[in-house]
């Protein structure tokens, strides 16, 4: 299996700050590393809504950077500081640019992210439709 890392010219600086592949491309499929709101700049919004949106452009700007888009996501999983409190926020910005058929979906509340002030973690799996 050859794995290609998917790295937004971006989010460079991700890679080397954190020793990781911001996603992994298989050829039949793309796994993202879990992403959160905080911009290329290092900014993160302090509005729910506005960081859950912010970080659904991220996970669209990686999945481009593979050619892929939001209607190849098969799994996600998203990972939430007050999951019940911002769950409708989540779902307005989620259902904005996730449309049916829907992928599998795990939300799970967790009590911290590793970045201050990150309220949603969304890690993804998308498949090529032709294989690769």
């Amino acid at each position: 299996m050859t794995k290609k890392p998917i790295v937004p010219a971006d989010f460079a600086h991700f890679s080397s700050d954190w020793h990781m592949s911001p996603g992994i491309d298989t050829g039949s499929f793309v796994f993202l590393s879990g992403i959160t709101g905080v911009r290329a700049d290092g900014g993160l919004s302090s509005n729910p809504e506005t960081q859950f949106r912010d970080a659904l452009d991220i996970v669209g700007q990686h999945l481009a950077a593979a050619s892929l888009g939001f209607d190849d996501i098969v799994e996600m999983t998203s990972y939430h500081v007050g999951l019940r409190e911002h769950l409708a926020a989540f779902m307005a910005a989620k259902d904005s640019v996730i449309t049916a058929p829907y992928p599998a979906w795990t939300a799970i509340g967790v009590t911290e992210l590793i970045t201050e002030g990150a309220l949603a973690e969304i890690r993804v799996i998308a498949k090529r439709r032709c294989g690769g």
